[in-house]
Order: C-alpha cells, then structure tokens, then sequence
C-alpha cells in the first residue's frame, strides 16, 4: 500500500526543474545505503551519522548507537512513499520485534530508542561508554516512553497493515497515559523506577489523533484531537501544558504545523507557526531557536505547498537541499549548535543538571526523511 502522493507544487513545473526535487530519490537511495549496510532482516536506522575520533562531542558518544523511534518510524514512512515497501517493512518488524522482545516490559509500549542495527532478542537498547566513570551508561530519556514516538510507530505499522503491534500500543496508551483531556508526556527513566511525564503535548497528541483514527479508535481520536483543540488560540496553537496544567503559549514548530497536515488546523495557524519561527528561507524548532532547523523547515515546505505557497516551499526545499551531507542525509540544522529552549528530562541522578535539548549539524536521519516526503510531496499525517 501506497500513501497518496501529491505534486509539492501543484502543477509541479516550477519545483520539478529544481535541484531539489531531483534531490528526493538521493535521499530515499542514502537511507537504504545505510540499511543495507547493516545486512538483511529487520533493522533500526542510526538517528545521526556522528563524529568518532579526536573531534567528538559528548554529543556524538551518547548518540552513537542510537536509533529513535520517531525517526525510524519516519524513515519507514519515507520509504513506503517512494515505492521501496520491502525496506518499509524491515523497519516496521524491527519495531515490532522490540515491542514483543523487551527486556523488562511486556504492555506494548516501545522506548524512545534502541541500538542501531539488526534486532534480536532481548532488544538491545541504546548506550555509551562512561570513561570517566569507567563504566557502560544508559541514557534515562532513550529508556523511556514519550506517546508522541509511538504514535509515530502506529502509523508506519498501520500504513503496512500491521495492526497487531499498533493494537497492542493503543491498549498501552489507554491503560498508563490516557489523561482527562488528551494523553500525557509520557514515562521517563530506568527500568525500575519510570517517572510519569504529566506534561502534555499539542504534537504529541496530533501524532495521537492520527494514529488512533488510521486504527479505527475513533473515540480515542476524538479525546486525542480535544486535547490539540483546546491549545488553539487567536494566533495559532500552543505547545502544550506544564506538570501543573498551566498552557504554554509559546510557538513550536511541529506543534504550530503538524495539527493543520494532520486536518486538525487550518492553514492561518501553520501560516501564523511560520512568521513566528521564521528565519530567512527555513524556520527554527522554537522562538527560543536563532537559526534553521532542517527537519522543520522539510515539513514546513510540505505545508506551505499544501496551502499553495509555491514560491515560499521552494525557498524552503532549496535551503535543506544546500544542506545535504556527504553521506546523502541532510543535516539537523545549519550552524552547529541549535537551542530548542527545551530540556531532555527531568534528573534522574542526584546532583546531575538537567540537561538541554540542542541540535548539533550532524547528518540526521529524521531531518532526511521530511525533506523526502516534502520532496516527494506526501503527507504522513493524512488521514
């Protein structure tokens, strides 16, 4: 099965004779590059392609291995645009795989991430070695559960007909993170001693609102599109609540645009999300971003020529088209550090800071996957 496709300009004359939409089968070529590297049967994709040696970063070392949901789930949708249904299909079983071969959890959740590479059992999860320590370390976030990636999950396994693992992630998101208005953050931490993330999200719970309707849930929809309903606003959509119920009324990317892809916005509120995150011919993650964010300004292109901006979309297309790496992937951000003003977690560890949440221009694997479906000109949020 197909997603639908659409021109990304309508007509497509102006986009087709750019670089950039000759750039969208490289991309789809560079992830299966990347797949078939690992070798046959399922397989989780590297979220970034990091500095080793001397000029590593902390950043490189604890993002290695890792292979995030959220931009696995991507890549498999990616893939399934572009025709290549058996490489959709390795990720979607890799997925399933770690749900059904966890090695604490048995509820059909997924963790935010796992160890790149081919899966088998027990699920290996992601990590780095701790030199100052002396030991191998795991990171409290990659260990958790944010509803946001596994709704993402639920998508990629519906569009491929995998309703079983979607099923069993639904009745996951019901029975721990189902709230009065909409689903909670998430779960945050080790194995034994998971924190309940009472934050909420506009992102998330459209990702939630997707899924849920692609399975039928209508009325776990219903609760899901309420929550994302309630943070619309004169001048667009709020990113969510706070652990205290308190409304965030600062502009987000994914929250300002994903509601108006996945039918739950209108085109003033994306369009409001864009001339707040603007800068020059890309956007940032948030007003608390001074620069361009690839993987938003992917998705931004997709919207832009949804509401038949073509001009703009391909503005948009050609700044994350001079921003691919040597390895096919396209960067996470232009310069080399973007703040989101956002943190990873709560500290698990006493005397730990809690740490930011930056990006780092490193080949991304998510930011890949928005400029192909931007390029490609599929919508992953469609109903």
């Amino acid at each position: 099965m197909r997603l639908s496709r659409r021109q990304v300009l309508g007509g497509g004359a102006a986009l087709a004779a750019a670089p950039c939409r000759a750039a969208a089968p490289d991309l789809v070529a560079a992830l299966l590059r990347q797949m078939n590297a690992l070798g046959d049967g399922p397989v989780l994709l590297n979220s970034y392609l990091v500095k080793t040696g001397p000029g590593a970063t902390a950043f490189d070392l604890t993002q290695a291995n890792a292979a995030y949901v959220y931009d696995n789930a991507l890549a498999g949708l990616v893939l399934l645009a572009a025709g290549e249904r058996q490489a959709a299909e390795r990720i979607g079983q890799a997925l399933a795989f770690a749900q059904g071969h966890d090695r604490h959890f048995t509820d059909g959740r997924l963790r935010n991430a796992y160890a790149a590479g081919p899966v088998s059992a027990p699920v290996k999860l992601a990590g780095f070695w701790d030199a100052k320590a002396g030991q191998w370390d795991e990171d409290p976030y990659q260990l958790g559960t944010d509803s946001g990636p596994l709704a993402w999950a639920m998508i990629l396994w519906a569009r491929l007909g995998m309703t079983a693992p979607a099923l069993a992630a639904a009745r996951f998101l019901e029975s721990r993170l189902r709230a009065r208005l909409g689903y909670e953050g998430g779960l945050y931490g080790f194995d034994d001693a998971q924190t309940l993330l009472t934050w909420q999200s506009t992102e998330q719970n459209t990702d939630l609102a997707v899924a849920f309707g692609l399975l039928g849930r209508t009325e776990d929809r219903a609760h899901a599109a309420a929550f994302v309903a309630a943070m619309r606003d004169a001048l667009g959509f709020a990113t969510g609540t706070g652990p205290d119920g308190a409304v965030n009324r600062a502009v987000s990317a994914d929250a300002g645009i994903w509601p108006y892809l996945a039918g739950l916005g209108d085109a003033a509120s994306a369009r409001a999300a864009i001339a707040a995150l603007r800068h020059d011919d890309g956007i940032g993650f948030a007003q608390a971003s001074h620069g361009v964010w690839l993987e938003g300004t992917g998705f931004a292109a997709l919207a832009l020529s949804k509401m038949g901006e073509r001009a703009l979309a391909a503005r948009f297309l050609a700044t994350v088209h001079a921003n691919i790496s040597p390895e096919g992937y396209v960067y996470a951000c232009v310069a080399p550090m973007l703040s989101t003003g956002l943190s990873v977690g709560p500290s698990v560890r006493p005397g730990a800071a809690v740490q930011p949440f930056n990006y780092y221009r490193r080949p991304s694997l998510s930011a890949t996957c928005w400029a192909g479906l931007a390029m490609l000109g599929v919508n992953p949020l469609a109903g």
